[in-house]
């Protein structure tokens, strides 16, 4: 009988406060804790779980003034919430976005003197969000073997290293997409704990040459490791049947994309300008053969802080055929309903880490039109043999083409289908990934 207790690995999130993301859209943490699933940081978990390793996940909130203890209903991982150190809520308390580039995006319109004071004051209040006493007491607590931190191109990285290097854990950090830095403290310390970390895992070829050439990573400490996805469980209901439930006509053809409403960083002008081109284009094609236009349906599925924009481009530029759920939808069953309604899933981000989001499209059995953003190119490596296209960032008409030239071939799109669900299968399931990280983490 094995008696060796299992492993355990610390897991910390990006940014100061866990309600700071939570907030963006629209969740609140009891919902978080009983019904979210899915992305890169359940995946992570799932994965690990399956592979022996129990994952704690520290959260720091302003919403607590004692370590509190919950469970993660859809995985059974312990959530410990950390309350934030008073001296950051106190520098908190007159920003009007911790996150901004500027000071002016931070404060507001300031000057003088106040203007020099809060300048510090952004440099050094992402590194005062971490509670290290409080975070080292958990962790001992808990057991914890190593600190797995969500990205490591931010300040709790750099507390994390120092942390570890007192404990004598190793600290460990992966890519979800931070690649900049909001601190000025940042470039001075980030060599150091880069340097003083155990490993970094990184799922884009693109970014693996970045930290290599940037801060003289050694390939050993670095990892290729995919983002997992519980492939068993995202699979194509009924079409009919989704269709029927979501009132989509059973004779449209359906695009469709699910995420966080940012309309930059996801491409959602470009996303819109390729949906005016293909509707334009199917007129044109109908009207010159004489026959009835198609019934083209653009399905949006999720919310965050660029709705209200977003809502008011769709009126400005009279697009038809969108249809938009505007909120977060943590079911997966919903989205299985949405994925198994559409012929196509697309996604035109300008920045991904690496998006979680196509490969559930994959896994349902969706071919992928995709703009070639960081990752992309990695999930669809070997393009079309991986079951999709990729087009250039920025570029609405190479967008419209590719999606237009899947809907217009549907023996092309069925072979595509089954390419995107054999690559998700092979190369990003749960059992695959955790033994990875595993023994990444472990070694």
């Amino acid at each position: 009988m094995n008696t060796q207790p299992q492993p355990a690995i610390a897991l910390l999130h990006w940014g100061d406060l866990i309600e700071d993301f939570l907030d963006s859209i629209g969740v609140s943490f009891e919902a978080f804790c009983k019904e979210m699933t899915g992305g890169w940081l359940f995946g992570y978990i799932e994965a690990l779980k399956l592979a022996g390793v129990r994952t704690v996940l520290f959260c720091i909130s302003a919403h607590v003034t004692e370590p509190m203890r919950y469970i993660h209903a859809p995985t059974g991982a312990t959530i410990c919430v950390l309350p934030v150190p008073k001296i950051y809520q106190v520098i908190r308390r007159p920003m009007l976005n911790p996150y901004g580039w500027t000071v002016k995006d931070v404060f507001g319109d300031v000057h003088g003197v106040r203007q020099r004071l809060y300048a510090v004051l952004r440099d050094v209040a992402p590194y005062l969000a971490t509670p290290l006493i409080e975070l080292a007491r958990e962790l001992r607590r808990e057991g914890c073997q190593a600190i797995l931190c969500q990205e490591y191109e931010y300040a709790r990285f750099d507390a994390c290293v120092l942390l570890g290097q007192l404990m004598r854990l190793p600290v460990f950090a992966t890519f979800q997409g931070g690649d900049f830095q909001l601190s000025r403290l940042e470039r001075p310390l980030r060599p150091l704990t880069i340097r003083a970390c155990a490993g970094l895992i990184v799922a884009t070829q693109t970014e693996v040459q970045r930290v290599q050439s940037h801060y003289g990573v050694p390939s050993a400490k670095l990892a290729r490791i995919f983002n997992p996805i519980d492939v068993a469980n995202w699979q194509a209901i009924d079409r009919a049947e989704a269709r029927a439930a979501l009132g989509i006509p059973h004779d449209a053809q359906v695009v469709v994309c699910h995420g966080r409403i940012d309309i930059h960083r996801k491409g959602l002008d470009i996303l819109l300008e390729a949906w005016e081109q293909v509707l334009r284009d199917s007129f044109a094609a109908a009207r010159s053969a004489d026959r009835p236009e198609r019934d083209l349906r653009l399905v949006l599925v999720g919310t965050g802080t660029d709705a209200d924009k977003l809502r008011q481009r769709i009126a400005q530029m009279q697009l038809s055929g969108v249809m938009w759920r505007d909120e977060y939808v943590r079911d997966r069953t919903t989205i299985l309903r949405y994925l198994s309604a559409a012929d196509v899933y697309t996604l035109s981000s300008r920045h991904e880490g690496f998006p979680v989001a196509p490969i559930e499209a994959m896994s349902c059995g969706l071919p992928i039109v995709a703009t070639d953003a960081p990752g992309v190119t990695d999930i669809l490596e070997g393009g079309e043999a991986s079951g999709g296209l990729v087009v250039p960032r920025g570029d609405s008409m190479a967008l419209a083409l590719a999606l237009a030239r899947v809907l217009d071939n549907e023996t092309w799109r069925h072979e595509l289908s089954k390419r995107a669900r054999c690559r998700a299968a092979e190369c990003f399931s749960l059992e695959a990934i955790g033994k990875q990280l595993r023994d990444f983490l472990m070694s």
